[in-house]
């Protein structure tokens, strides 16, 4: 009888030495050590990759089988980082014939000699610690709110250019808004009560989603939702340092917040080279400030500032209906929130700390003029008193919005009412999906039971191989359900299971123990 997997590897971990350092790892490292990827934890994405058109396609079997193995490599060196491993040590585990997690560096080994396989394990120790380096542990509630905190100014602080750009700012704080909710970076959130939070439609979401949130390392989607529960997300750090594609790897800590891992060793793709300057694509790139110097290289565009904006303000001014697409936009939000942080900004100054171009921050400007949002003194722009809605300042910062409210705002749009139809279309569907549920539970069919005994017992489902009552005859002959005759070749078994009777189904018994002894003697011969 095989043992469960914590005992498995409590029973192989005995008979190692302790230089392995399994006495320093947690379970589940060394269950991953010893035993491989069993739940296929770490396989998802490995064996698809997304097209240029967007359609997910099958991956070579040789490439999914790498790419897999390299984020069982990955993990494991994270754990024995936060260990406080070392090298050789990663070396020892990954290296070792029984340990199934570190087949992916042996076939290196094998392939390509030992020194190949020990500049890649080089390779991923290198990442696995800068990455494990880079994290905090967070171990209390107040150390969650803290790390909050920190990708919060992280988030204010990172060029969001051009609308799609933006359109991400606001997904991102919606998740955001959620993780404090949760009190911590992981979180779970549907995509309808994403699009109302952030104010925008479900089809923008996922375009925000696929191709600058996930590319670009801010959000992870660890479960897909199902029923009534919506999706698990996990809140990254943004895009890594920009590092040469062949010394690169993306490594993250090995927890519930594990996503995708990029493979080194196989061919890398446009899809998976969206973390460093060099692979990153245009749409990414743009998103995160960066503009093309040549062909592959990618830099910061010279400005007069840095990002800076108050996310709290856009938070909570998103979900309002003038700042719809046919409204505001995005762009107003970007400047409001610019000039929250850092009041007395000049245009020229707007454009750096907003992300916002030239021409867009003079044209929003003027339309937040005309509204008695913003007031000008000399070239210095400030809001009014009047310009923002229930932030929860106070003094001369306590502000109200618009003379004549957000709603009225809208209503001068023509987007009064946005929010309201697309949480009603939204309540629509949900209540179309429940509905659609309890339609298939009630079309299941239902146990039946016996009592024998006193006991009730439960009958087995018919199989698909089972044949109903009135296609067989009472000698276990089979009837064509359409013409009713005999069907020549088919037997019911005594089990109810379908049979086709052929040549070698006539044996006699005394044939059939001939047969038998004839097959033992040549398996023994042969052995």
């Amino acid at each position: 009888m095989a043992l469960p997997t914590s005992r498995q590897s409590e029973a192989i971990r005995g008979s190692h030495p302790a230089l392995l350092g399994f006495d320093r790892l947690p379970p589940a490292a060394v269950d991953l050590i010893l035993l491989g990827d069993l739940t296929g934890r770490y396989a998802t994405g490995s064996y698809t990759r997304r097209s240029s058109s967007g359609a997910l396609v099958r991956r070579e079997d040789r490439q999914g089988v790498a790419d897999h193995g390299h984020r069982i490599t990955a993990a494991i060196a994270c754990h024995v980082a936060r260990a406080g491993g070392t090298a050789d040590q990663l070396t020892r585990l990954l290296l070792h014939p029984d340990h199934e997690g570190g087949r992916h560096a042996q076939i290196i080994e094998l392939r390509f000699g030992q020194a190949r396989a020990r500049a890649y394990i080089d390779r991923v120790w290198a990442s696995a610690s800068a990455e494990v380096a880079a994290t905090v542990s967070v171990g209390s509630r107040h150390g969650a709110h803290e790390d909050l905190v920190g990708l919060r100014e992280r988030i204010e602080t990172t060029p969001w250019r051009g609308e799609r750009g933006r359109t991400a700012l606001r997904v991102l704080r919606a998740h955001l808004n959620f993780a404090e909710t949760a009190g911590g970076r992981l979180h779970a959130a549907s995509e309808r009560q994403t699009a109302e939070e952030a104010g925008i439609s479900r089809q923008t979401l996922r375009n925000a989603y696929e191709a600058v949130l996930k590319p670009g390392g801010w959000l992870r989607r660890l479960r897909v939702g199902h029923g009534t529960e919506g999706s698990t997300w996990y809140l990254g750090n943004g895009p890594a340092s920009p590092l040469p594609s062949r010394v690169r790897t993306s490594q993250c800590p090995p927890d519930e917040a594990l996503g995708e891992w990029s493979t080194p060793e196989t061919a890398a793709t446009p899809e998976t080279e969206v973390e460093s300057g060099v692979g990153n694509s245009p749409a990414v790139s743009a998103a995160q400030g960066l503009i093309r110097t040549a062909p592959g290289q990618w830099s910061t565009p010279e400005t007069t500032g840095s990002p800076d904006v108050d996310s709290r303000v856009i938070g909570r001014l998103m979900a309002n209906d003038a700042f719809a697409y046919a409204g505001l936009g995005s762009s107003a939000l970007l400047v409001i929130g610019a000039l929250h942080a850092n009041p007395g900004q000049s245009a020229a100054e707007l454009v750096a700390s907003s992300s916002v171009s030239r021409a867009t921050v003079y044209r929003t400007l003027q339309r937040l003029h005309g509204h008695g949002l913003v007031q000008q003194n000399d070239s210095a722009w400030t809001l009014t008193t009047r310009a923002l809605e229930g932030i929860g300042a106070a003094g001369p910062q306590a502000v109200t919005g618009p003379a004549s409210g957000w709603d009225g705002l809208a209503a001068a749009y023509g987007t009064a009412g946005t929010a309201a139809a697309r949480k009603a279309f939204h309540a629509a569907e949900r209540a179309a999906y429940r509905a659609a549920l309890a339609v298939l539970a009630e079309h299941r069919t239902p146990a039946l039971t016996i009592v024998r005994d006193g006991q009730t017992v439960l009958i087995p489902a018919q199989r698909a191989d089972e044949i109903p009552a009135h296609w067989r005859t009472p000698d276990g002959s089979v009837l064509d359900p359409v013409t009713r005759l005999l069907v020549p070749g088919w037997r019911v078994a005594t089990d109810g299971r379908l049979i086709l009777h052929g040549p070698g189904d006539q044996l006699t018994y005394d044939e059939l123990v001939a047969a038998n002894t004839l097959a033992l003697q040549s398996w023994e011969t042969a052995a």
